[in-house]
């Protein structure tokens, strides 16, 4: 709390003029905060910022996968064979 907000001899006109600056303060700051929740929570532009990324765990991925259905399907064929 600052101190100019404790003195009491403060005019009806400087807190007025305090409540407004804390007001666009306030403003300013929530328009901050969604510009920064947009910017993170858009998926596309995160995955063009970590495209390389995203490019390895697809390949794993991909190959963990793969390596899984060709084990199943090997299982597949002993049983039945």
């Amino acid at each position: 709390m600052s101190t100019q907000a404790a003195d009491p001899n403060r005019t009806p006109e400087q807190i007025r003029r305090d409540i407004e600056q804390h007001r666009r303060e306030l403003g300013d700051a929530l328009a901050n905060l969604k510009s920064e929740f947009k910017q993170t929570t858009d998926w596309r532009a995160q995955i063009v910022a970590h495209q390389q990324q995203v490019l390895i765990g697809a390949a794993v991925l991909g190959f963990v996968l793969g390596g899984g259905l060709s084990i199943l399907g090997s299982r597949r064929r002993r049983r039945a064979g």
